[in-house]
């Protein structure tokens, strides 16, 4: 394929060599570009202006690169980011929920970025504006909320804020009877809060320099945040921590987890002042998940070997391992996603066949039912409620051809009420579109599921480009859901698939199990064998396919780059973790600890550091031909530092074979998410679409169904 840019482009900006050797278990490994790593990335998240010179000329000189070779394609994304924004809706709502005496809700002003939070009387009638973030954003480059909850009592509004992308979260305390905040702000939480039951305070998690969360303190309202208590600290830096409520509103859960292990406290939700109460100690590999009514918890676990979960119960004040009762036993290959909890009911979510379906067990007698549908593949959430004695849930559902739809479900009558469906003000006609669900052979028997949305008329001859999307890690799945962006590049005759390769939890436990740690590579050869059947079945060809991943999906794009480069015609890797050997190496990082249940650690074990240097996308760039690759990064990311897409494009370039280019740009403004807007977002996602359009030719949109 002749190449999509131009001869006379300027060259790359150059990367200083500066080596630094590594020596572990008896391996030598020399890294020329490790200056990249801001020696002060603490004080750097928090005050940018704080970055060494050297490293922000480096990475300013990358970006005006970046602009060179992207540049031709403004007017393209221009007119992207106008049809992506005329799908959604400006002034959208959400259908309030109902709690107590109000409803609450979110809502959107037409052209606003940014959400309001709004109640209204149970009944219905005028809303009130809690919170606005248009208002709150005001002179601010990046915005981005974290937790807004209301109090039981509906007086206060605890919310909290991230200016930077940083992802530490300054907290406020909000007065709904005259709006105001009082003066009780509190930096560098985690976000969220879990109220007690009378409303005189609540629970919150602070992170640590490493921003790790690492202590949970208690709030009294109208108190000194300085004089809050200790409540719980974590002193292994393998584990995150959290709070919460439960649904019956009788605990507040002090939550301690890594990828793999479980370990939770109650403090009685009536008397914050309470000691802690363990449930179960935590053991490497068991896992559960607490939900409460009257009295009885209902915990969701893989323990004594249900590795696709089931519920059992306890008693609250009995909260022991030996106390806990099978209610829902395990079944392999039934995988259960969450459970809640109601006054009458128990509710969960679950996949069989890597489709997701609900399931209803009503507590008196329990008979069960199913809710499901019927597309080959679709997306199914289960929505939470504020309240407790309520025989009705709400459900979400959509496919790749279906906008979202919001029900109302009562679980008695078995009743679906349509309350919401996405509006596409450009309009969308569903029956112009295909979604199938295919099954790629790997090379070890399995099969790897392959969702696809294209248009009928695309011609199905191996013409059509291709983006295939995965990701394949920590047990995410990517749910087949409505994405209004992605017809930008379906109306130009593209199909688009997404690879739910192992990694994930597509089908069931098992496949999270055989794609991480020493089974990593599984991930990689699985998306390769998709790309593979996708050509053997005409979809496309090899040469039209746009791979795209992002953080550890993005780890997957280096990894397939240095594997398998001639089966794609491009790669866009954003915030990709490719600097995996380095970082679980450096303990400092705030996620290293934390990752290595999924990764492994290199730092003590020897097959760890084999494994992970077998796959690490930085170490193994090789001279080959590359195909043209586009990495984003943002400066202020605390996931997958910016340092990791800059090292690894700075080796590429130094040892790669052919004239593609290898583009990196940083948002100077933004963490892990990008752009903090509902419309900014939109930018970064023209940039990737209107890359793979130049790559495949530039295909005219048609003209609509």
């Amino acid at each position: 394929m002749p190449s999509a840019f131009r001869d006379d482009l300027p060259p790359p900006p150059p990367a200083v060599r500066r080596p630094v050797s590594d020596e572990r278990h008896g391996q030598t490994r020399t890294d020329d570009y490790a200056w990249l790593r801001a020696p002060n990335w603490q004080e750097m998240f928090k005050d940018t202006s704080l970055l060494d010179p050297a490293i922000r000329s480096h990475i300013d000189a990358e970006n005006v690169y970046s602009k060179a070779v992207l540049g031709d394609l403004d007017a393209l994304k221009a007119e992207l980011i106008a049809e992506m924004r005329a799908r959604i809706k400006e002034d959208d709502s959400s259908v309030p929920a109902p709690d107590g005496p109000y409803a609450y809700g979110v809502s959107y002003r037409h052209g606003a970025e940014y959400p309001r939070f709004v109640r209204c009387a149970r009944e219905g009638g005028d809303e009130r504006v809690m919170l606005d973030g248009e208002i709150e954003a005001e002179g601010t480059d990046y915005f981005s909320l974290g937790g807004v909850d209301h109090s039981p009592d509906h007086r206060w509004l605890a919310w909290s804020r991230d200016d930077k992308g940083s992802e530490f979260y300054d907290l406020s305390v909000r007065d709904l009877e005259t709006g105001d905040d009082t003066a009780e702000l509190i930096a560098d939480t985690s976000g969220g809060v879990a109220w007690d039951a009378r409303s005189h305070g609540f629970f919150y998690t602070r992170l640590d320099a490493n921003h790790r969360p690492s202590r949970v303190f208690y709030h009294a309202l109208g108190t000194a945040p300085a004089d809050d208590p200790l409540i719980y600290e974590e002193t292994d830096t393998g584990f995150f921590m959290g709070v919460g409520g439960t649904q019956g509103n009788g605990f507040v859960i002090i939550d301690i987890h890594d990828h793999e292990t479980s370990e939770a406290w109650l403090i009685p939700a009536m008397n914050p002042a309470a000691e802690p109460r363990l449930v179960v100690r935590r053991q490497t590999g068991v896992e559960y998940d607490i939900d409460e009514g009257d009295g009885t918890l209902y915990i969701l676990t893989n323990a004594d070997g249900a590795r696709d979960f089931k519920i059992v119960t306890a008693p609250a004040d009995l909260p022991g391992k030996e106390n806990w009762r099978d209610l829902v036993p395990h079944e392999d290959g039934r995988l259960i996603l969450s459970h809640l909890i109601l006054k009458r009911h128990l509710v969960w979510l679950e996949r069989r066949d890597g489709l997701p379906r609900i399931v209803v067990k009503r507590l008196a007698d329990g008979a069960e039912h199913v809710v499901a549908f019927e597309e080959e593949a679709y997306s199914l959430g289960l929505g939470g409620t504020y309240e407790f004695d309520t025989d009705t849930i709400r459900f979400s559902y959509s496919s790749m051809t279906t906008p979202n739809q919001t029900f109302e479900y009562d679980l008695e009558t078995r009743e679906r009420r349509l309350l919401k469906t996405q509006e596409v003000p450009s309009g969308h006609d569903p029956a112009a579109y295909v979604t199938r669900r295919i099954h790629a052979p790997a090379a070890d028997g399995e099969t790897v599921p392959i969702s696809l949305v294209y248009r009928r008329d695309t011609p199905l001859d191996g013409s059509a480009p291709c983006l295939l999307y995965g990701y394949g890690s920590y047990g995410m799945t990517i749910p087949a859901s409505f994405n209004t962006n992605c017809l930008s590049l379906v109306d130009r005759g593209f199909v688009y698939a997404i690879a739910h390769i192992r990694g994930g939890k597509d089908k069931g436990f098992r496949w999270y199990e055989a794609g991480r740690r020493e089974h990593k590579r599984n991930t990689f050869t699985d998306f390769i064998a998709a790309a593979d059947h996708l050509v053997a079945k005409n979809y496309t060809r090899h040469d039209r396919i746009v791979a795209n991943g992002g953080s550890a999906g993005g780890m997957l794009m280096g990894a397939v780059a240095n594997m398998a480069p001639e089966k794609f015609g491009g790669i866009v890797a954003v915030v990709p973790f490719v600097d995996v050997l380095n970082t679980m190496l450096d303990d400092t990082l705030p996620l290293t600890p934390p990752e290595w249940p999924e990764w492994g650690n290199p730092i003590v074990s020897p097959a760890d550091y084999a494994t992970i240097a077998g796959y690490s996308p930085y170490d193994n760039v090789k001279p080959q031909a590359y195909p043209p690759i586009l990495a984003l990064a943002g400066l202020t990311d605390p996931r997958v530092t910016y340092w990791e897409p800059a090292k690894w494009v700075a080796r590429l370039r130094a040892v790669k074979t052919d004239g593609n280019p290898v583009v990196l740009h940083t948002n100077m403004g933004a963490g892990h998410g990008g752009a903090s807007g509902r419309f900014a977002k939109l930018e970064e996602v023209a940039m990737i679409y209107a890359f793979a359009l130049k790559l495949m030719g530039l295909p005219a949109k048609r003209p609509a169904a």
